[in-house]
């Protein structure tokens, strides 16, 4: 048994949930697979999955020895690109998480770029406006924006976006545009609960620091739908440019009250606890930092 080419293939079941799963990854056969983890089971002496009619879980033992195992493989392939040098170029499988307009707008569009940089590298990209467990889930960095909840997480800030008080022209024309921000209790406010700042929003002027709280009659805990409600002139919003960069572009928004700034918004780069960011995390975080240099 090759004990590296086992550990790669429990890392992959466990991923994929199933042992046909990991033999589509692998490109293998599922028995192949199946006959791989119980010779590795076998070896170590221990169970390392649970299987039952709805599917595959990793025992106690088994969490443990994939935590192992993927930083083992991780620092094997470390080493490998050390061997081969810096331009040789990356391969397996990459498992990114980011939210889900921020992706569709700042990721997706320029993924294959990244992609045509590492032929011999596949990306898994899980969308999810939660900030799910990265251990859990297999991720190996994900993008989160905003203040980070955990400082045991070992995350790097790749870029730092303005946030605005955004509106339509159409919306502007029919209600108004507001110049500070008292006029905004006057005004139809869109409410992002997660990461806009809910109700409550701090403008600064100079020296001058101003707090309001707005009660908008539509609050969303997505992204998506704040968009909808914005795009469809139902009112003004303040949140991150990256969330309307195209939309800025275009004209279809625009900012207002421009001579009042607000706290910017960062964005992390976050690999799980304890572990050593492979050379995939870290060159794919520095392909993001590198795309966002040039975002609005």
């Amino acid at each position: 048994m090759d004990r590296l080419q086992a550990m790669e293939t429990f890392v992959n079941v466990v991923d994929a949930g199933s042992f046909s799963g990991a033999a589509r990854r692998l490109n293998v056969g599922q028995p192949a697979v199946s006959k791989t983890v119980a010779q590795l089971e076998e070896y170590l002496g221990v169970q390392l999955l649970l299987r039952s009619t709805r599917g595959l879980a990793p025992t106690e033992a088994g969490l443990g020895y994939y935590e192992g195992a993927r930083r083992a493989l991780a620092e094997a392939e470390d080493a490998d690109v050390i061997a081969r040098g810096a331009n040789a170029g990356l391969s397996g499988r990459l498992k990114v998480s980011a939210a889900v307009t921020f992706a569709r707008i700042h990721i997706m569009p320029y993924l294959q770029t990244f992609l045509d940089a590492h032929p011999q590298l596949s990306i898994d990209v899980v969308l999810d406006d939660r900030n799910i467990d990265l251990l859990e889930n297999g991720i190996d960095v994900a993008l989160r924006m905003g203040t980070l909840s955990d400082s045991n997480m070992t995350a790097r800030r790749i870029a730092q976006g303005r946030r605005s008080v955004l509106a339509t022209p159409e919306y502007l024309l029919r209600c108004g545009e507001p110049r500070a921000p008292a006029e905004l209790a006057a005004h139809a406010a869109i409410v992002y609960d997660r990461l806009g700042g809910g109700g409550s929003w701090s403008f600064q002027q100079g020296e001058t620091e101003v707090s309001v709280v707005v009660t908008g009659r539509v609050r969303v805990s997505a992204a998506e739908g704040v968009r909808e409600a914005v795009l469809a002139n139902m009112g003004l919003v303040v949140t991150s440019d990256w969330m309307f960069a195209p939309e800025l572009a275009n004209g279809k928004v625009r900012r207002v009250m421009e001579d009042w700034t607000l706290a910017p918004i960062d964005l992390w780069a976050v690999y799980p606890s304890g572990r050593k960011a492979s050379a995939k995390a870290r060159a794919f975080t520095a392909f993001v930092e590198a795309t966002m240099a040039g975002a609005v």
